[in-house]
């Protein structure tokens, strides 16, 4: 785990350096073309309170439909439908600084001739917001908040099981998280937040779900808590790279480990999208979301269960908007 730790560590900061070297070399073509311009002195506009914020992100659909009809080769018909978000509103003014994504999507699929035809694909609802004040250039007293859950029912679909595994709805489970910490800014594409002060809250509001997700035990046999509360410290890194027209690079990383026993096990969330939109209304975008958490157990097929790194990947053309 800790070979693991470091290679996603160096995989984003990688990400934060090459937009940083951007950054600066947008910095220094601006500084050689205000050097040429000094003799030209023109009166200093007011800058009007708008532009204190900025909207930014991406939406759309990804559709993808096979039919076939006497094909020797074989296959199943099917059909896939997903429908995305990925949003950021930041206000700057003075000292404050207010920043918030959300992270969103939900699809379904459906293959004939396969014992449950119908499933769901992709569920995710991740929202973060923070409010920060600047003591020094840069740097940025914040307070954090954040959710992540799922829209609806989620299942296994093993081929051996008479019916779907259930394994997910609604918050079942739901992650909420709020902490104090220490938030720099060295541009506008990149930011690490530390807290050494943060609380998370566990929900897993369906009874059925309680153990998988790692809920104490406090009746025999089976009634559990159907939250969990935590204090301990968190990481964040945030990426919005957005200087090459029609391109769009976002990343979050977030890292969490309880002051318990289990100090050191650390949870861990990265999501990466990067989007091309062409032909105005055409996007192709390739989504990655990678997930560890200790507790939640998770069955192989030798039957073994515990803690396993989680990884999905969603490569797709379709109808989109980036602004």
């Amino acid at each position: 785990m800790k070979k693991f730790f470091l290679l996603l560590t160096i995989t984003f900061f990688s990400i934060a350096l090459f937009a940083q070297e951007d950054e600066i070399s947008a910095a220094e073509a601006a500084a050689a073309a205000a050097e040429a311009s000094k003799l030209d002195v023109k009166p200093t506009k007011t800058v009007p309170d708008s532009l204190t914020w900025m909207f930014s992100g991406v939406v759309g659909t990804n559709l993808s439909q096979t039919q076939l009809w006497n094909w020797a080769a074989g296959g199943n018909n099917n059909f896939t439908g997903v429908i995305f978000a990925n949003l950021f509103l930041r206000y700057k003014k003075n000292k404050i600084s207010w920043d918030s994504n959300l992270d969103t999507d939900l699809g379904f699929m459906y293959a004939s001739d396969t014992k449950f035809p119908w499933r769901k694909s992709n569920d995710k609802i991740n929202f973060a917001t923070k409010l920060g004040w600047e003591f020094k250039p840069k740097w940025f007293l914040t307070l954090l908040g954040g959710f992540k859950s799922q829209y609806i029912a989620g299942y296994d679909y093993k081929e051996d099981l008479d019916k779907p595994l259930y394994t997910s709805n609604w918050a079942s489970p739901s992650y909420t998280d709020l902490s104090l910490g220490i938030d720099w800014k060295p541009n506008k594409i990149f930011s690490v937040y530390y807290s050494p002060i943060a609380g998370r809250l566990t929900t897993v509001m369906d009874s059925v779900l309680r153990p998988k997700y790692g809920m104490q035990l406090i009746k025999q046999p089976d009634i559990y808590k159907n939250y969990k509360a935590e204090v301990g410290m968190t990481f964040k890194g945030a990426v919005l790279y957005q200087d090459i027209e029609n391109l769009k690079i976002m990343s979050t990383i977030v890292l969490f480990t309880p002051y318990t026993k289990k100090f050191g096990n650390i949870n861990v969330d990265w999501d990466f999208l990067i989007s091309y939109r062409f032909l105005k209304v055409l996007n192709v975008s390739l989504s990655t979301s990678l997930k560890y958490y200790d507790e939640i157990m998770i069955e192989l097929k030798d039957g073994k269960k515990g803690p396993r790194v989680q990884f999905m990947e969603v490569l797709g053309v379709g109808i989109g908007y980036s602004f």
